[in-house]
């Protein structure tokens, strides 16, 4: 692209080295490319001008024609401000400025005929309109010509004069010095089979829309584009690295995996869990290395099926291991397995952060002559003095809680890359794993194991607590544990953890008979680990918490989950707060306690919590409500996906059909090495080269 992308913004007339540094730390923009990628985030149509005598409040924005009567300066020190009466014949209006007094009365003539643009204000039964923009009469070919782009700014740019308008200006002179032409990024058999428009057209009308429909046929492109690189990127990868990457074949089913089907399996598989399993099974046994997403809602048996995997991977003479992003959770993993096997000869060990010294010296040295055959673990497992005698299987939990290159050091310690299988319960939309996990293949556990039943669930308002009270005391009278969650947000800590410990002492109160409990992050780790052990031991009836419950602890007793102030956790987020109950045969319920004042977007979301059960439903409902960037789970650890103007919620079918054209372009040609394709190689090296490529580790 003319290589934009290395063409400093410093330099670029209007700027200069002060803005520019102000652009790089508030908006992360560098480079031409950058600002030309800077998209609107909506657009004004300024094509019409309204009277002063038609402003109501009700107004979002307005453009007037007319002229400044007087100025006057009012107040003292901070609350000093400038007014400008101004007036189009047919009423008065005053433009209020809080910053640049001086500046102002100095630049705009009384008398003379401006166009001002702004939102309007009631203050005092009249309406202002604060810090306008104001243009002379003789460029209204220019700014109020129709759809007018709006730019995200923050505080500090408007600081250094880079607001909104300001950005619109740079845009304009930057694609005047293109000349309006952008290098095209598509081969023309490509661009021949899309039919949409050149990115030079499509650019120009992003920043400047002749019309609605340009504008439309502009995002259309610049979408498409986005996705479809995104999608080439991913897939070549994916594609390089089965060629390149030789897996451990495991051709056989032998003793353990058999002895454990038989004689110590729990229960029968599910429908699901054999499917995943044969497909595990397909891969191990292929000679290329295994590459699985394994998804399944909380409670849905995926650890059964990741032991039944490490089985095979001892029958093969290989060890395995499973990385987990937290203590608890490693320990619940350790805990579940030993259980699972019983008294079967398969020697399991732990390591954290807090294993000792002594058993340091005792697990290490097991582990490097290949006498452990299973390691559970965090991310001590990746420490150097962790030395594996054959890896066969890393299975990693809950990746997104680990950067890819902590995770590529578990591949380092083998001379073979070992088989890999992830494994999430955040139940992920189909857009977005097409995405984020692009480069592997999904595996689906979309049944609960029998005995299980679906949890209840139900709003109630927090003006009806001596009810909900009443509820949970039948149900502890029948032996159940109760978990009561608080939010804890970022930004209203103190206030959070004041929150809960009031909550603490009125259950203390309101349930006398019972041993009440609490945990939250600012307690000492052997303090939390106390409190929780009470609980899972049932000596505690009730545990309070703040959101550390949310991975982690099984408590199959524990069949009430009740969370306050539900209104102001995400949708993924109470899902998985839900499958913390209904991990044993009795009826579990999960109560969301909120305020009766709710926005009309947080009805909806506690109305689809009450009405499914469906993980992945609830995930597709929360990236429509909330856009992929705020989705748990989707920041791979500093490598978001960034999107710059498609969107996951509402551009499947665009996402779509990138994939499937990519996919044909790489049938044809796997590594895109001919001449045809140079664009598409020249612009991938562009657009990924600031990366480094951990695509063959994971």
């Amino acid at each position: 692209m003319l290589e934009l992308d290395k063409r400093s913004l410093m330099y670029l007339p209007g700027v200069g080295p002060r803005k520019a540094e102000v652009l790089k730390k508030e908006a992360g923009l560098v480079s031409y490319e950058d600002l030309l990628f800077y998209f609107p985030y909506r657009y004004v149509d300024r094509s019409r001008f309204y009277k002063v005598s038609e402003v109501d409040g009700e107004m979002p924005y307005l453009q007037l024609k007319g002229r400044i009567l007087s100025f006057d300066t009012i107040g003292e020190m901070r609350g000093k401000r400038l007014i400008a009466r101004f007036t189009d014949g047919t009423g008065v209006i005053d433009l209020v400025w809080f910053k640049g007094l001086n500046y102002i009365k100095d630049k705009y003539v009384i008398g003379q005929e401006y166009i001002v643009f702004g939102k309007p204000t009631e203050f005092a039964q009249s309406y202002n309109i604060v810090h306008p923009e104001i243009d002379p009469v003789s460029q209204e070919g220019q700014v109020a010509s129709g759809l007018t782009p709006f730019y995200n700014t923050t505080e500090k740019m408007k600081k250094s004069f880079l607001n909104s308008r300001a950005i619109q200006d740079l845009e304009y002179t930057l694609l005047s010095n293109l000349n309006f032409q952008i290098p095209e990024t598509l081969p023309p058999y490509l661009l021949g089979r899309i039919r949409m428009v050149s990115v030079t057209e499509a650019m120009r009308n992003i920043h400047f829309p002749e019309s609605t429909e340009k504008l439309r046929r502009a995002q259309l492109r610049l979408k498409f584009d986005e996705l479809f690189f995104i999608q080439l990127n991913i897939l070549r990868t994916s594609r390089l690295r089965s060629m390149k990457l030789k897996g451990i074949v495991f051709p056989k089913v032998g003793e353990y995996f058999n002895t454990f089907y038989k004689d110590y399996l729990p229960f029968e598989l599910t429908n699901a869990q054999k499917r995943v399993m044969r497909e595990i099974r397909a891969d191990m046994g292929s000679g290329r290395q295994m590459n699985r997403l394994l998804q399944g809602d909380v409670g849905s048996g995926k650890t059964l099926v990741a032991l039944l995997a490490l089985l095979l991977t001892i029958d093969n003479h290989c060890q395995g291991c499973i990385m987990a992003p937290t203590e608890i959770l490693a320990n619940q993993h350790y805990a579940t397995i030993k259980g699972f096997l019983k008294d079967m000869d398969v020697r399991v060990e732990l390591l954290t952060g807090s294993t000792g010294k002594k058993e340091r010296a005792r697990i290490l040295p097991a582990i490097a002559s290949g006498e452990v055959q299973i390691v559970i673990g965090t991310h001590a497992l990746i420490e150097e003095t962790v030395v594996f005698a054959s890896l066969g299987l890393a299975i990693i939990d809950e990746q997104h809680r680990f950067g890819v290159e902590q995770r590529s050091r578990l591949w380092i310690k083998n001379r073979i890359v070992p088989h890999v299988l992830v494994m999430t319960a955040t139940p992920i939309p189909r857009t977005l794993a097409m995405t984020l996990y692009g480069d592997l293949d999904v595996s689906v556990i979309d049944e609960l194991p029998p005995g299980r039943k679906p949890v209840k669930t139900l709003h109630r308002y927090d003006n009806k607590k001596a009810e909900l009270y009443e509820f949970m005391r039948r149900e502890i009278q029948k032996g159940r544990q109760v978990y009561v969650v608080y939010p804890l947000i970022e930004g209203s800590e103190k206030l959070d953890y004041k929150n809960l410990e009031e909550g603490f002492k009125v259950f203390k109160e309101v349930f006398s008979e019972c041993k009440v409990c609490m945990v939250h992050g600012k307690m000492k780790a052997v303090d939390k680990e106390a409190q929780m052990r009470q609980f899972v031991s049932g000596q505690a009836q009730i545990l309070m918490a703040t959101t550390v419950i949310e991975v982690g602890v099984n408590v199959p007793n524990a069949s009430v989950m009740v969370i306050e102030s539900a209104e102001r956790f995400g949708l993924s987020q109470l899902h998985q707060l839900r499958g913390r109950v209904g991990r044993g045969s009795e009826q579990s319920y999960c109560i969301l306690v909120s305020s009766y004042k709710l926005s009309s977007d947080t009805r909806k979301r506690l109305e689809i919590m009450v009405n499914s059960n469906d993980g992945f439903e609830i995930a597709e409902a929360d990236l429509r409500l909330r856009g992929h960037g705020d989705l748990e789970g989707t920041q791979q650890s500093g490598e978001g996906i960034g999107l710059r103007i498609a969107n996951l919620a509402s551009d499947g079918q665009i996402l779509q059909f990138a994939r499937d054209l990519a996919n044909e372009v790489l049938d044809a040609d796997p590594e895109l090495t001919s001449e045809q394709n140079r664009p598409l190689r020249e612009r991938l090296a562009s657009l990924f080269r600031r990366k480094i490529n951990w695509g063959l580790i994971s």
